[in-house]
């Protein structure tokens, strides 16, 4: 049944018993499903004045204040919602999710936890507590949490989320039947609009849908691209933003390069869908995918004669509402190219394009950024979900080797930094030599980021925009490509730098290439000239070239003939 049947249906059964508290709780779920959370919302208070208290009504409300921005709201009502449900496995996981967002971190792995407990043969609810147990560096049954989801990916029993499976060391083909299966939910709730009219026009109209359209990696990463965009003028710029204004300067200068900025924030999907089609949108990519925030229903609805897959999420979509993905060679090899649902267009430059607008301000000094004042800086800020016990293992047997060298990490959520530190001390390593940034606005970040020596990747989920970051910052990046994109990305981007050298094969490899430049007299001083002769001379960094191919790719997208692309290229 469609969301809009569901929905009909529901409105229906309420009219016809307006007293019954149930019919109103069924309404306000196919409301929020459609993505009206205001609708939701006024549902739910009238289940609760006629059944006060009802859990189920109190997580519905929840769940239509989480979806307006209303946090702390949805954690009182989804507190109340368990405390009056206590065996309510689905209830539990609503409280973690709002938990979550309020910075209540170990609170949120106590609800998780609960409903693990209270349905621990339910695979969905062991995914949840799997990915947020990465999140806080709680290595714990990872091993059986993660063997449970796999099972339930490969035998089709479940729908996980994809963004998260992205962290389990699962094969590209797995990441593909995970994503179909969540696709396959998505369109069972959604009804397609009508099919889009072929263009009768001769200027394309590009679209990109997106939550990240502010202070957010999807704008820090595209606003250069489009301010070039804007000057070649190859077609209209239309963005379609599910977040609201930040008033970030990064919000200001893609208002400013877009020819429309559209403000769909918290608007139901089908009014996004249509908002969409109004504009006449030939070419619609999807810059969030499975990531959290996105509008894969809006996507569902078709409201483009062709969308694309590009940057945000580094996977296939397993969509059939989704034509192409836009790659590169290295990111993409041919051999991977069967475990993608959509056709491959591939750019013939890295993919991922950067912000080189960025001016570097002075750094600190290392003592206001906790640094010693000698010794060799190795780094990895990447997001303490990708902190893996291999990729930390890894880093660790780095330090063991080089006296005197720290680890800059980010500092996680909860008592994540104590949780590495425990491990380092397991590893046989001063837990002191781990050193924790606190989250800062991007410019203090990037000057931070240039007292670091070398940044040392993860795996299977590589740095994306922090490996952008690190060599717009001066460091290197070392990194081990693997078998699947998001384990590929960082691999690219040194390719496509000129860098191969800093692609390994190994973990041994790993270990020995960040031991001979940190203990090799000038080896890392050298490799950092290196790193800026080849800022200067790749295309890496080429907005303008970035936006040329970008736009010879959209055109052949929007002509429907991808197959012209050569493969190979990148």
């Amino acid at each position: 049944m469609s969301a809009l049947g569901a929905r009909d249906q529901a409105r229906m059964a309420v009219q016809r018993a307006p007293h019954d508290a149930i019919a109103w709780i069924l309404l306000s779920e196919a409301e929020l499903d459609a993505g009206d959370a205001r609708a939701g919302e006024a549902a739910a208070q009238r289940a609760l004045g006629l059944r006060p208290g009802h859990p189920e009504a109190l997580a519905r409300l929840g769940r239509a204040q989480w979806m307006q921005g209303r946090r702390e709201d949805a954690v009182a009502s989804l507190r109340a919602a368990a405390e009056n449900a206590p065996g309510h496995a689905g209830i539990a996981v609503w409280l973690g999710h709002a938990l979550e967002d309020v910075g209540e971190a170990e609170a949120a792995a106590d609800a998780y936890s609960r409903a693990h407990a209270l349905a621990p043969a339910e695979p969905q609810i062991a995914a949840y507590l799997l990915a947020w147990r990465r999140k806080l560096c709680d290595w714990r049954e990872l091993d059986v949490l993660a063997t449970q989801v796999r099972a339930a990916v490969r035998n089709a029993t479940a729908s996980v989320e994809p963004f998260a499976f992205l962290s389990e060391d699962a094969t590209a083909a797995e990441q593909l039947q995970c994503a179909r299966l969540r696709a396959s939910m998505v369109a069972r709730g959604v009804r397609p609009l009508p099919p889009a009219p072929a263009a009768s026009r001769e200027r394309l109209r590009v679209g990109f849908l997106s939550n990240g359209f502010g202070a957010h990696p999807t704008g820090l990463l595209t606003v250069a691209m489009f301010e070039q965009l804007r000057r070649l003028d190859p077609f209209d710029i239309h963005l379609f933003a599910l977040n609201r204004d930040d008033g970030s300067p990064i919000r200001g200068r893609l208002r400013e390069a877009a020819d429309v900025l559209h403000d769909v924030a918290q608007q139901p999907h089908v009014h996004v869908a249509q908002r969409i089609r109004d504009a006449g949108i030939d070419v619609l990519f999807d810059l969030r995918g499975w990531g959290g925030g996105g509008a894969p229903e809006v996507l569902a609805m078709r409201p483009a004669r062709v969308q694309v897959n590009w940057l945000a999420y580094p996977g296939t979509s397993g969509a059939p509402w989704i034509d192409n993905v836009l790659a590169d060679g290295f990111v993409l090899p041919a051999s991977m190219e069967h475990a993608f649902s959509e056709s491959v267009v591939r750019l013939p430059r890295c993919f991922q394009p950067s912000d080189v607008q960025r001016e570097l301000l002075p750094p600190p000094s290392r003592a206001e950024c906790g640094l010693p004042e000698d010794g060799v800086v190795f780094c990895c800020f990447n997001n303490s979900y990708k902190l893996n016990p291999r990729s930390m293992a890894r880093a660790l047997a780095v330090l063991r080797q080089v006296p005197g060298s720290v680890l800059w990490l980010l500092s996680g959520p909860g008592q994540a930094d104590a949780r590495l530190r425990d491990a380092a001390r397991v590893h046989d390593v001063d837990p002191s030599r781990l050193v924790f940034m606190a989250k800062q606005p991007h410019a203090l970040y990037m000057a931070r980021l240039q007292h670091a020596d070398l940044f040392l990747d993860t795996e299977p989920y590589n740095a994306h925009t922090t490996a952008s970051d690190a060599l717009w910052a001066g460091c290197p990046v070392l990194t081990r490509p693997g078998d699947t994109f998001a384990a590929r990305v960082a691999g690219s981007i040194n390719h496509h730098l000129g860098m191969d050298a800093m692609n390994v094969d190994s973990d041994e490899a790993f270990i020995a290439r960040a031991v001979a430049l940190a203990t090799t007299p000038g080896a890392l001083a050298q490799l950092k000239r290196e790193l800026a002769e080849h800022r200067r001379r790749a295309g890496l960094f080429d907005m303008g070239g970035f936006a040329r191919d970008f736009s010879s790719a959209v055109e052949h997208m929007a002509r429907g003939d991808v197959a012209r692309l050569d493969p190979a290229a990148g």
